[in-house]
């Protein structure tokens, strides 16, 4: 059996699947399927200095070849996820290693959560610092989409913690490079992408949006050609461990990101359809490596032939 092992920088992975923020819960939502020490990571849902009641409903609907959402950052906050029995306590019981998704209204919010993570970090391996969600009307995309205010709230994030930092960036700018680039010279560790994209559904019997917020994410496999571009060129622009996602349903897809220069993966809307999707998509990165002789994932990354 091939090697999985995913060295993300300070960050070492038993493999390189990880589940994406805002698909799998706080992972007692999910432990009944698998063990979530076999994943590469769990990746919370995020966690602002405040609880989040979200946005109105409705605030999912299923559209051509994915879905869009809305959900609005819905959260218990830091405080209850600090002490909360189903939320980091659990994943510290759990033996997985764990990727806290942060957010926040300010550039203030972000540092305050970084800090208290800091204070209280046992299980809690990395942040990704959540700068690109379109479903939020403070803060989030308004970051992902100025590289100076980017910058700006790296760096006061880093200057927080010590803990590793991935930051998540958004495919609603017109040169992702340039974002990457400037988050890794704030002080990013890494980065990961993409985050949704911004999109719409209209009811045509109601004439009406379907969902509340107007607009929303659209994840799943109508994104994934998208990802996988922006994954190659953040390569080209950056030296640091990239983590892909965007439409993967399964270990082709997975394949595609890591050939584009993706160190590790992170399966999403695939969850949804099917709780044993990121075990799947394990096992078939093994097959794919297996069949073709091929000793490490490490051998496959950046490999695609231009």
């Amino acid at each position: 059996m091939a090697d999985l092992t995913t060295n993300l920088g300070k960050l070492t992975l038993k493999n390189p699947v990880m589940t994406a923020s805002g698909t799998f819960g706080y992972g007692f939502e999910y432990a009944d399927f698998f063990p979530l020490e076999n994943l590469g990571a769990v990746v919370v849902k995020g966690i602002a200095p405040f609880a989040s009641h979200g946005n109105a409903t409705p605030r999912v609907a299923e559209v051509t070849s994915g879905m869009l959402n809305a959900i609005g950052l819905q959260g218990p906050g830091v405080d209850k996820f600090l002490t909360g029995d189903e939320y980091l306590p659990f994943l510290r019981k759990a033996n997985s290693t764990n990727i806290v998704n942060i957010w926040g209204k300010s550039i203030e919010d972000y540092a305050e959560v970084a800090r208290r993570l800091e204070a209280d970090k046992d299980g809690v391996h990395a942040l990704e610092i959540n700068i690109s969600c379109p479903n939020v009307k403070e803060g989030g995309i308004a970051f992902g989409t100025d590289t100076v205010l980017a910058a700006e709230l790296v760096s006061a994030v880093r200057e927080a913690t010590t803990i590793p930092l991935i930051t998540k960036l958004s495919p609603n700018v017109s040169n992702i490079g340039a974002f990457a680039k400037s988050v890794v010279d704030a002080g990013s560790d890494m980065v990961s992408l993409i985050n949704t994209i911004t999109a719409m559904a209209i009811d045509i019997n109601t004439r009406k949006p379907k969902i509340s917020n107007v607009t929303g994410g659209l994840s799943g496999p109508a994104i994934k050609p998208v990802a996988v571009r922006m994954v190659y060129e953040v390569a080209q622009a950056v030296d640091v461990p990239i983590i892909g996602m965007g439409g993967i349903m399964n270990a082709d897809d997975a394949i595609e990101f890591f050939l584009a220069g993706a160190d590790a993966i992170a399966v999403g809307t695939a969850i949804f359809a099917d709780p044993m999707a990121p075990m799947k998509v394990i096992r078939g990165i093994n097959e794919y490596l297996d069949e073709r002789g091929i000793e490490k994932l490490s051998d496959i990354i950046g490999t695609v032939q231009i």
